[in-house]
């Protein structure tokens, strides 16, 4: 699948605290969520089926990755 993200408008984490070490996404596409890493908003993005990043969303907001830093991404 060929997606233009050129000026599509990515979200990053309100948990990033400004760092570099962060992932961004663009929802808004249908059955896929773009994915990329914030340090090259130039490279490659991962496209996840929209009910595999919500499963994602939702093991960070309940723990089940054991951060403790409650909800990371939405």
């Amino acid at each position: 699948m060929d997606l233009d993200l050129t000026d599509v408008p990515w979200r990053k984490s309100s948990y990033s605290g400004g760092g570099g070490a962060c992932v961004e996404v663009a929802p808004g596409f249908g059955s896929v969520i773009p994915v990329r890493d914030s340090k090259d908003p130039s490279g490659p993005a991962l496209l996840f089926p929209t009910d595999a990043w919500q499963s994602f969303v939702t093991a960070v907001r309940t723990g089940e990755f054991g951060t403790g830093r409650g909800p990371a991404v939405r």
